[in-house]
């Protein structure tokens, strides 16, 4: 990759906003794909970023509806729920040699897009942030951290070495690894219990560790099997651990979107989970049991 790179990003919200914002500050072109009154937005304002890490700035971005010529690299930072219908921005031939780096929580989108662009230029990401889109082009930035795990098994390490020094160089903490299924079920093994039991409970993640304290370690015990039924190292100690030093107020991403009428990612995490399970032949009581509860409730 040149010095100056051209990233695009579909989905400027919390996250993509958030890193569209730094890697413009930071001397790349950055193409943020949106609708098309987002996209107006962002071409009359930038990006302004209110972060506890980085600061208050605002960087400027271009925009458009769809990518109309190729790029270093394509950030995907939709959610799951909206993948399909954002992938029409991004047409395959746009794209060049470009990169394309999913942020998607989950564990079944590497094969889909592996199925609509070049499977050697798929190198999914897992990013640990707390970003959120106030408006279309407002972003706040509340945890002191920005996370990147990147990986893809059939990437050339080179260019994923790049990437990392460009996403490293713009202020995330960035590291590439050498397992993507490890990479994605870390993630996966942490946020699967954390999503299923608050947003089913409707309560924050202190409460669900005192009042649901057998579940969460059961659903925990669960998601660690399957993990290592995939071939991903998982422990449940650690998770347990993970949990108990988290803010007792902590809310779920899928419990937020709960809270405010927001299609859910329960098929992306829950649903995955499942189909995982079943296929390895892993027993998974609790996390079928919440499954159906929150699929009866109507989400």
């Amino acid at each position: 990759m040149a010095t100056k790179n051209t990233v695009a990003v579909l989905g400027p919200g919390g996250t993509g906003g958030l890193l569209a914002a730094l890697l413009s500050r930071s001397g790349h072109r950055v193409v943020c794909l949106a609708r098309e009154e987002t996209a107006d937005t962002l071409r009359r304002t930038g990006i302004q970023v209110r972060s506890r890490q980085f600061g208050d700035f605002t960087a400027p971005v271009e925009a458009d509806t769809e990518l109309r010529e190729p790029v270093d690299a394509c950030v995907i930072a939709v959610k799951h729920t909206a993948l399909d219908a954002a992938l029409t921005r991004v047409p395959p031939g746009a794209l060049g040699d470009a990169l394309v780096v999913p942020l998607l929580n989950g564990v079944e989108h590497p094969a889909a897009l592996r199925a609509r662009h070049r499977p050697d230029r798929v190198a999914p990401a897992v990013i640990r942030v707390e970003s959120t889109r106030l408006a279309p082009g407002v972003i706040e930035h509340g945890s002191p951290f920005t996370e990147i795990d990147l990986a893809g098994d059939t990437v050339p390490r080179p260019r994923l070495e790049q990437l990392a020094a460009v996403l490293a160089a713009a202020g995330a903490t960035t590291r590439v690894l050498d397992d993507e299924t490890a990479a994605l079920w870390a993630k996966m093994a942490f946020l699967a219990p954390f999503a299923l039991l608050t947003t089913r409970y409707g309560i924050p993640l202190g409460e669900v560790r005192t009042r649901h304290r057998a579940e969460l370690e059961s659903l925990v015990a669960e998601t660690a099997a399957v993990s290592r039924a995939c071939g991903a190292p998982a422990d449940p100690g650690q998770a347990l651990a993970r949990y108990d030093a988290f803010p007792p107020a902590a809310k779920s991403s899928m419990q937020r979107d709960a809270e405010a009428g927001r299609p859910l990612e329960l098929d992306a995490i829950g649903g995955a989970l499942l189909r995982a399970a079943g296929r390895h032949g892993v027993p998974v009581p609790v996390a079928a049991r919440l499954m159906d509860e929150l699929r009866a409730a109507g989400h």
